[in-house]
């Protein structure tokens, strides 16, 4: 396993080491060696610094999971820039926040992606932020001589390594918050997932969603450290998908409940016929698994099973299983913390250490940890007294020191592994004439983890219709992706005397509805 203080050195080891060994290949056959990643990311990185992109700058990207996608990370990285990597799922508003939060120097977009244009998303964040670069990666690469390069990021210890990332999450307020990290970060919470997984130079990673998550960029990282190579998937449409991850002989087929149950759909239509015959495990994470699917995957499909981790974008990966974990530890817990130098403490509601078995608000320590906020008022409050991250999420450590997570503290909606703030729709619905009250709320669902409730008092006297509710939200910017799927119209929104709506009992209402 290779370990190198940033990206860009990752990129010129592994190219030394191995470099013909495949590290992409994607859903047209297109293949990328470890040497090409390096040699073309100079390039582009050559373009990018004619185009006025330098050491220090900041760069917003909104890129869907392609090969050219990893080219520009890579490139970004051999310049010394602040990558923010914007989920493709985000429209003006959001990337209109993004970049004036970052003091982004550029904007990389694809042009046009799933029917929408972002070139005009482009010009209209320009006419507001006119030092704004804008560049639309559907004309082409940028291409320049590596001549003119500054020098590559000098090294650093991990404790003064210099913010390279920010990543943001919904969190549980309106507005998104900027995570700020490091190479050195992404590096640490990578080292312990690739050593969880076993990975090898001979594995195949199913990068079947956004790159721009933080996930994304820790199997790029992971597949540097180990010489593994990434089926590059654009949109996860299991019909066309499950048989590219098969053709090219996946091994790692992640990345949560949603992703393993389609697996798992698609070999039971022919039981008969292995689908992923060279399979080591299913890595999993950001939602929660049936105990069952770990046992029906190893029964019907071969391998170790689900191998989940637990963290968040703040502390990725702070806990995780591993490949020789106990069967009931995989499909029970989310495994011990990880790597061996980070550290977690839970801690009852009352302020008291948890011990074993005894649920608490799960907080986290260790090299993976992000630093700080871009938003430092944030801050205080994300941290306890002894340095740890305020995860939110409660949990307890069985006798053994394995995580289970049993429910969030945070106010937030988890669907098909994506993070939904609720706040953020209950302030649009508040705008709405006919509505006097409103929670939304987390419920159960099979197929997406949890979807989208809201539960709406209305103005007395008046009714709303859900496609109305719809209709209201798209015109207020909302995302599809943070639609509600239910409605439910209520007399009273229960509050308890401190004024605080009463969402778990709201929960127990509507959770089968």
């Amino acid at each position: 396993m290779l370990v190198a203080p940033t990206l860009w050195s990752l990129v010129e080891k592994r190219a030394e080491a191995t470099p013909n060994a495949l590290v992409m290949v994607d859903e047209t056959d297109r293949e990328v060696t470890f040497a090409e990643l390096r040699d073309q990311s100079e390039r582009i990185a050559a373009g990018l610094h004619a185009r006025g992109l330098g050491p220090g700058d900041a760069a917003s990207w909104v890129l869907p999971s392609r090969i050219d996608t990893v080219l520009v990370v890579c490139a970004l990285a051999r310049l010394s820039v602040v990558q923010n990597p914007c989920l493709p799922i985000y429209r003006e508003r959001e990337l209109s926040f993004v970049t004036k939060q970052t003091g982004a120097r550029m904007l990389i977009h694809p042009g046009e992606f799933r029917g929408v244009d972002y070139r005009a998303l482009a010009e209209a964040l320009q006419s507001d932020q006119p030092a704004l670069l804008a560049l639309d990666l559907s004309e082409g690469l940028p291409d320049g001589d590596p001549a003119t390069l500054p020098a590559p990021p000098g090294e650093t210890s991990p404790e003064d390594a210099p913010v390279r990332w920010i990543f943001y999450t919904s969190g549980t307020t309106s507005d998104p918050k900027g995570a700020r990290h490091t190479d050195a970060t992404l590096h640490a919470k990578t080292l312990g997932m690739a050593n969880a997984l076993d990975l090898k130079d001979d594995d195949r990673i199913a990068l079947v969603f956004p790159m721009a998550h933080i996930g994304g960029i820790g199997w790029l990282f992971g597949a540097l450290m180990s010489g593994a190579g990434m089926i590059m998937i654009e949109i996860f449409a299991p019909q066309e998908t499950i048989p590219i991850l098969a053709r090219h002989g996946v091994t790692q087929a992640t990345a949560g409940t949603v992703f393993h149950q389609a697996y798992l759909e698609a070999q039971r239509r022919d039981p008969s016929t292995p689908l992923f015959p060279r399979i080591r495990a299913f890595p999993g994470g950001a939602a929660p698994k049936p105990p069952q699917l770990h046992y029906d995957l190893v029964k019907e499909m071969g391998g170790v099973g689900i191998v989940s981790g637990y963290g968040l974008t703040e502390c990725p990966i702070i806990a995780m299983n591993t490949t020789r974990c106990a069967p009931e530890k995989l499909a029970h817990t989310e495994g011990r913390v990880n790597p061996p130098e980070a550290t977690m403490r839970v801690v009852t509601l009352d302020g008291e250490e948890a011990g074993p078995g005894v649920e608490g608000e799960i907080r986290a320590f260790g090299p993976q940890l992000f630093k700080g906020y871009v938003d430092e008022s944030l801050n205080e409050a994300a941290f306890d007294d002894k340095g740890f991250f305020r995860t939110g999420d409660l949990g307890y450590l069985d006798d053994e020191g394995y995580v289970v997570i049993t429910g969030r503290l945070k106010d937030v909606i988890i669907r098909k592994g994506e993070n939904i703030s609720a706040q953020e729709i209950e302030d649009l619905l508040y705008q709405h004439p006919k509505i006097a009250d409103v929670a939304v709320i987390g419920v159960p669902d099979p197929a997406s983890g949890e979807r989208v409730c809201a539960v709406v008092q209305c103005v007395p006297g008046e009714t709303l219709a859900f496609d109305e509710m719809v209709s209201f939200l798209l015109e207020g910017e909302l995302m599809k992706q943070k639609l509600p799927e239910q409605l439910e119209l209520i007399g009273e929104i229960p509050r308890n005397p401190a004024g605080k709506i009463l969402k778990k009992d709201l929960r127990a209402r509507y959770g089968e509805a």
